[in-house]
């Protein structure tokens, strides 16, 4: 069995068909077809002929989820759990629907961590979560903390 670290490098693509995402997570595709009966974050887009085609943070969810059974041995209710507990606790989007005109943020996450890793990129989206929160705080209070005059004018 492919472990994760010697899984293939995911190409700039935006859709990936079944059978590229099944070599590239190292998974059959009747198994992808599985988990997305039982991972309500995995919804592949169908198109002609209920083709399907996945984005680039659902081969990262893939991922995630076959780290989770494979390699640390969950089952498929304990992964279903640990990536609604993983997500929440990150601020992660879990695949609820968006407010109107709302879209998920994707983290490459080599970009993350210097990794390929799922895991990565849900620690770099709690970051910018953070970071997020506090300008939001920012601009509710009107003034930033500093006492630093030349940061003031620039903000």
């Amino acid at each position: 069995m492919t472990s994760a670290a010697n899984l293939p490098p995911i190409p700039a693509k935006r859709y990936f068909t079944i059978g590229e995402v099944a070599v590239l997570c190292g998974v059959k595709p009747h198994v992808l077809r599985y988990w997305e009966q039982e991972f309500a974050q995995l919804r592949p887009m169908k198109r002609r002929g209920n083709r399907r085609y996945y984005q680039h943070h659902e081969v990262l969810m893939v991922r995630r989820i076959r780290e989770l059974l494979y390699e640390q041995g969950f089952t498929i209710s304990g992964a279903r759990a640990q990536l609604q507990q993983g997500a929440s606790d990150a601020g992660v989007w879990t695949g609820e629907p968006l407010e109107k005109g709302g879209s998920p943020i994707v983290v490459e996450a080599s970009d993350a961590a210097g990794s390929n890793s799922p895991i990565a990129a849900s620690s770099a989206l709690g970051s910018i979560r953070q970071q997020l929160l506090e300008i939001r705080r920012l601009l509710e209070d009107g003034e930033p903390e500093t006492s630093d005059s030349s940061l003031k004018s620039t903000i």
